[in-house]
C-alpha cells in the first residue's frame, strides 16, 4: 500500500457512501486564529461544523496537509512529524455514530478495502465526567455499536476527558467525546498498565478518530445537547501506511525511503557515502529522521499558495526553526557545505502529483531554503566564535572545569548551536558542559514555546459572535475601499477578527497618507449609512471568477463556492459569517495603519456605537 493508493481508496470509499470529495485547503488557517498552522482537517470546516450550509452538501471526504508544531524539540524519534496529511470524512448534521463507526470498521476491515484484522483493532471511547457546572454522561452508545460491530468488550476502552473529549473549536460552540481506533501491531506491550492512548510502548497504535460533536458548551461552561450533531473524523495517512506495510516506524515506508536516501547521498565525501539510514536510535540515524520531516515540513510552508518566508514572527519563525534543526542535523553526519537544494528537489519531484503548488512555487521554495542555509551557516561561524569567547574566560579562571549549562543553552539557542558541537570543541581543553543546568534552561524554553508557539499572528476569526460576525462583514467593505483609494494592485493578505477589533493586512508598497486614511474612512461609512443588504450565492468557482468576484484565487477552492455580495459595492468568495446589512455596523474608525512585512500593510480598526 502506497500513499497514492490509499489517498484514493479513502476518498473512492466515501464517494461511495455519499460523500463529496472537497480540495484540501492551506496550511495557513482562515477560520481558527487560535493557532498558527491548520492543525487538523477539520480546520478548514470550523463555519460549517458552527452551522453554515456547506456548498458540497452535507458529508464531505478529502485529505488535508497539517502541521503541529507543539512538539517539534520531540521529532526525531519514531513516532513524531510535524508535518502529515489527515484523511477525514464529515457528516455536517447528516449521519451519527451509527452510520460514522460503522463506515470506519468496514474500510479498515472490509477485503475490498484496508483487509485489517478485526481481532487487532482496540477502541477507546469517553468515559464521562463530573464537573461543576453539570455532568456528561459515559458514551455508552459508541461502546454498545463497537460491540455490534464486533470489537469485543475486553478491547473496548472508557477514557476520560484528556484522551477522549473534542473541545470547541473557540471558548464556546460545538464539542463532544470521541472514539479512537488503535491497530495492535503484536508487540508484547509494557505490563498491566499497557492500554490504547495510554503508554507508547508500541503496541497500539492511532489509525483513526471519530468525533461526535453532539453538544454546544455555553459561556456559563454548560453542556446543552445538540438537536443534530456533527462527525468530524480524521485518519493519519503516515501511521496507517506504516500499519498496512507492517512497519513498526513511519520512516520505514515508501514516503520517506527517497528523501532519506537523498540525505543519505548528501554525506558522500571523496566518493563515499558516509552515512547510510539504519532504523536504529542512534544519533546518526535521529539526525537523518530530523532532516527527512523538517525539510518536508518547511518545504509545504513555502509551497502553500500563502506560504511565508523564514523570518523571526509567527509562522516564518516556526519555518526558520525547522529548517535550522535540519541543518544542525546535517553538520552531526558531517554534511560539509550547502546540502539542502538537492534534497528539497527529490521532495518535489515525489510529492507534486499530489500537490502540484509544489512545482508552481519550486523556485520560490529553492531560493529561500538555499538563503536560509547560506544565512544560518554564518550564524554557526558567529556561534563558534562566542564559545570561543567563553572557553578563554573559563580558561582565565583555571579552577573552573566545566561550561555552564545557561551558556551552553544560549549558544545552542541564539546561535542554534548544537550541544554535541559544544562538548566536542570544549572537551579538546578538557572541559564539560553542565547537563543539568543546560536541560533547565530547555525544559523552561520548551514550556514557553508550547505556551506559545500556536498563537496567532495571521488568520480568520476569534468566534462567531454577533460582534466578531460585524467585524468580519466590515472588512469586506475595508477591502473594496481600500481597491478604489490605493489601487487594483490591493490584495488581502490576512486578518485577525475578534469580538473588539479587526486587523487587515494587504498589498501596498508604501505608507498608507493621512488624506488617504480619510477617504477610506469615509467611503466605508458611505457604505454603512447607505444600509446595503448582504446576500450570496452558491455558484460554481469559474462563474465566480467571471463574475467578477474578489478572491484569493491562488488558494485551493471548492468547485462551488459562495459569492457574498454587499449592496452594489463589493463581490467577494467568502465563507465566513455576516451580518443581513451594513446599517447594524455603526461607525468606522481605522485605528491604525502600519507595515507587517515588506510590500504588506496592516490596518488596525474598530467599530464605535453611533450613539
Amino acid at each position: 500500500m502506497t500513499a497514492g493508493k490509499l489517498r484514493e481508496a479513502y476518498i473512492s470509499f466515501f464517494k461511495k457512501h455519499g460523500h463529496r470529495e472537497i480540495s484540501s485547503k492551506s496550511l495557513f488557517p482562515e477560520n481558527d486564529p487560535t493557532v498558527l498552522f491548520t492543525t487538523a482537517g477539520m480546520h478548514p470546516l470550523v463555519p460549517y461544523l458552527l452551522g453554515q450550509e456547506h456548498p458540497e452538501g452535507n458529508r464531505l471526504v478529502n485529505c488535508q496537509p497539517c502541521i503541529r508544531t507543539g512538539d517539534i524539540d520531540e521529532v526525531g524519534d519514531s513516532t513524531h512529524l510535524t508535518f502529515f496529511e489527515m484523511l477525514g470524512n464529515w457528516s455536517l448534521r447528516d449521519y451519527f455514530k451509527e452510520e460514522a463507526l460503522s463506515m470506519s470498521f468496514e474500510f479498515l476491515t472490509s477485503k475490498n478495502y484496508l483487509n485489517l484484522d478485526p481481532d487487532r483493532l482496540a477502541v477507546t471511547v469517553f468515559a464521562g465526567e463530573e464537573s461543576e457546572t453539570g455532568s456528561i454522561p459515559k458514551d455508552n452508545e459508541a461502546a454498545e455499536i463497537w460491540l455490534k460491530l464486533g470489537i469485543s468488550a475486553e478491547r473496548i476502552y472508557f477514557l476520560p476527558s484528556e484522551d477522549n473529549w473534542w473541545g470547541p473549536a473557540g471558548r464556546t460552540g460545538p464539542c463532544g467525546p470521541d472514539s479512537e481506533m488503535f491497530y495492535d501491531t503484536g508487540v508484547a506491550g509494557c505490563g498491566d498498565n499497557c492500554r490504547p492512548g495510554g503508554c507508547s510502548c508500541g503496541k497500539y497504535v492511532e489509525i483513526w478518530n471519530n468525533v461526535f460533536m453532539q453538544y454546544n458548551k455555553t459561556a456559563e461552561g454548560q453542556y446543552q445537547l445538540l438537536t443534530h450533531g456533527c462527525v468530524d473524523t480524521g485518519m493519519g495517512l503516515e501511521r496507517t501506511i506504516a500499519v498496512l506495510n507492517g512497519k513498526t516506524s513511519v520512516f520505514e515506508t515508501e514516503i520517506f525511503q527517497g528523501i532519506l536516501q537523498a540525505i543519505s547521498c548528501a554525506t558522500e565525501r571523496d566518493g563515499q557515502i558516509q552515512h547510510v539510514y539504519g532504523h536504529t536510535e542512534s544519533p546518526e540515524d535521529c539526525s537523518f529522521r530530523i532532516i527527512a520531516d523538517h525539510l518536508r515540513a518547511g518545504i509545504m510552508i513555502l509551497g502553500d499558495p500563502q506560504g511565508v518566508a523564514p523570518s523571526n514572527l509567527g509562522q516564518g519563525y516556526i519555518l526558520r526553526r525547522l529548517l535550522r534543526r535540519a541543518i544542525r542535523h546535517g553538520k552531526n553526519l558531517n554534511i560539509q557545505g550547502i546540502f539542502l537544494r538537492p534534497i528539497t528537489e527529490v521532495v518535489i519531484a515525489e510529492m507534486g502529483s499530489a500537490y502540484p503548488n509544489l512545482h508552481t512555487r519550486k523556485d520560490f521554495i529553492l531560493s529561500e531554503i538555499t538563503r536560509e542555509e547560506e544565512r544560518f551557516i554564518q550564524t554557526l561561524h558567529k556561534g563558534e566564535q562566542e564559545l570561543q569567547r567563553v572557553l578563554q574566560q573559563i580558561r582565565n579562571r583555571s579552577q573552573e572545569a566545566i561550561l555552564p549549562g545557561r551558556l551552553a543553552f544560549k549558544l545552542y539557542d541564539t546561535y542554534g548551536f548544537p550541544l554535541e558541537l559544544t562538548e566536542e570543541i570544549i572537551a579538546e581543553a578538557g572541559l564539560k558542559v553542565d547537563h543539568e543546568g543546560f536541560q533547565k534552561a530547555f525544559d523552561k524554553h520548551r514550556e514557553a514555546s508550547r505556551k506559545g508557539a500556536d498563537k496567532v499572528f495571521k488568520g480568520g476569526l476569534a468566534d462567531h459572535s454577533e460582534m466578531t460576525t460585524a467585524y468580519h462583514t466590515a472588512t469586506h467593505l475595508l477591502h473594496e475601499a481600500l481597491r478604489q483609494v490605493l489601487g487594483d494592485h490591493v490584495v488581502q493578505r490576512g486578518s485577525n477578527i475578534t469580538a473588539d477589533r479587526m486587523r487587515f493586512d494587504f498589498s501596498h508598497p508604501r505608507a498608507v497618507t493621512k488624506e488617504e486614511t480619510a477617504k477610506i474612512e469615509l467611503l466605508v461609512n458611505e457604505q454603512i449609512e447607505r444600509n446595503l443588504s448582504i446576500s450570496y450565492k452558491t455558484m460554481r468557482l469559474n462563474e465566480a471568477k467571471a463574475s467578477g468576484a474578489r478572491a484569493l484565487f491562488s488558494e485551493q477552492y471548492d468547485e462551488e463556492v459562495k459569492v457574498y455580495s454587499v449592496g452594489d459595492f463589493s463581490l467577494e468568495v467568502c465563507g465566513g459569517p455576516h451580518v443581513e446589512s451594513t446599517g447594524v455596523l455603526g461607525h468606522f474608525k481605522i485605528a491604525k495603519e502600519q507595515s507587517s512585512s515588506q510590500g504588506v500593510r496592516r490596518i488596525k480598526a474598530i467599530l464605535e456605537s453611533k450613539h
